[in-house]
């Protein structure tokens, strides 16, 4: 399917890639828990590595397997595993790759949740540099001989700011260190990893990937651009034939099998029929953010739009260069004489909810919900103020999305 498009070979993956029973275009659901072995050795083949196959669901099964084909597709990579959460993601990569003495370098921008067990990472030994990553002399400036990885956001949630992708991914590779992408706000429609040298990407798939709000899954892909053969913490049981699997098999046998963060059966095949509709969505999506911004960007009861399609974004002709679109996420901030809870009670269409990468819009105060437990001077190292409000756009018709807030906007 290489040489065709991006949506043809989406809406086709499940079926070529996975090959699915009796002419069905969607993998099934495979809820067993456990599978029988009429020859012994098979079992115990599957357990050493030596061949292919399921022991145990919260270890692999069938419909993980096949959206795990999917996304490794669609990212170009040479395999991905899939957990409950993007978070779980996150944590049982780090976990599985990162050891007490190791030095990461992580954005300054990070998000809420990730910023927390970034906090956690510290408290078990493992060293972070919190930089700003929109400048790569930055990052280059926090390498110490124990850096082992940079890790970063492709656009940060909620301010937008947009790392130096490109001439970070080079240094990286220069520095034979490993390079982890968060591109849960880039979906690889948006964004090409590969292109910026990326190692790994780690996303939640809960976000535009399904795209529907209902169903959580988080996915760490390995692009095939990193020798695993440099990298020291791969532990010797792991180390096989075939280099370039290391980190995944480690990933996956001590970050999904001994940590538990599997994803459901169902919660997988959910999943790959929302990422059917990706392209659709997020141009749309991108299309209405871009209008939307414009829009705020020129009322007087708006003291500040953060979105990189915005010229005046100090990122704006980066994020030109490295994405197709400039993603659904824009953030304001209010006029001073604006109380942030009155403003979002004052909105109709749009839903107050605590989510990003649907269907719908959805807004809520920045400050007083996913950045509650940063302190006052965090926040404001981060860009966050007091009367922010984040913005996650959705597919509605952008005209009614435009006159809720305008009829929101002059309620003040």
């Amino acid at each position: 399917m290489k040489d065709k498009g991006f949506t043809t070979r989406l809406v086709h993956a499940d079926r070529l890639l996975n090959a699915p029973e009796s002419g069905a275009v969607h993998q099934a659901t495979n809820n067993s828990v456990l599978f029988e072995y009429k020859d012994a050795q098979g079992l115990v083949d599957v357990f050493q590595g030596k061949k292919a196959g399921h022991v145990y669901s919260r270890s692999s099964s069938g419909s993980n397997v096949a959206l795990q084909n999917i996304l490794t597709h669609l990212e170009g990579g040479i395999g991905a595993v899939t957990f409950a959460t993007g978070m779980a993601a996150i944590t049982a990569t780090m976990f599985s790759l990162f050891k007490a003495g190791d030095h990461l370098i992580v954005s300054h921008f990070l998000f809420g949740n990730t910023r927390s067990f970034a906090e956690t990472m510290q408290t078990l030994g493992i060293e972070l540099s919190f930089v700003d990553v929109t400048d790569v002399q930055n990052v280059e400036a926090a390498f110490k001989k124990n850096t082992k990885a940079v890790y970063l956001e492709t656009i940060a949630n909620p301010v937008t700011q947009v790392a130096d992708l490109r001439a970070i991914g080079q240094l990286c590779k220069s520095k034979k260190c490993l390079f982890i992408v968060d591109n849960t706000m880039t979906p690889a429609n948006v964004f090409d990893a590969n292109s910026v040298l990326a190692s790994l990407t780690v996303s939640s798939l809960t976000k535009y990937i399904a795209g529907h709000g209902n169903v959580l899954g988080g996915a760490v892909v390995d692009t095939g651009l990193f020798d695993w053969g440099n990298f020291e913490n791969i532990l010797p049981i792991y180390r096989g034939a075939d280099v370039s699997q290391w980190g995944l098999i480690q990933v996956r046998k001590r970050g999904l099998r001994d940590m538990g963060g599997t994803l459901s059966p169902d919660s997988a095949h959910a999943i790959s029929i929302g990422l059917e509709t990706l392209v659709l969505r997020t141009n749309k999506i991108c299309e209405n953010a871009m209008r939307l911004a414009s829009f705020l960007h020129n009322h007087v009861n708006v003291s500040a739009v953060y979105y990189p399609g915005l010229s005046h974004h100090p990122q704006h002709f980066l994020a030109k260069e490295l994405f197709n679109g400039y993603g659904g996420i824009l953030s304001l901030d209010l006029a001073n004489h604006i109380d942030p809870i009155k403003f979002l009670n004052a909105l109709n269409l749009v839903i107050c909810a605590t989510h990003l990468g649907d269907t719908r819009t959805l807004a809520l105060p920045v400050a007083s919900t996913i950045y509650f437990e940063s302190s006052v001077k965090e926040r404001q190292e981060m860009g966050v103020n007091d009367n922010m409000i984040r913005l996650s756009i959705g597919i509605e018709d952008i005209d009614d999305i435009i006159a809720d807030f305008e009829y929101a906007l002059a309620s003040f």
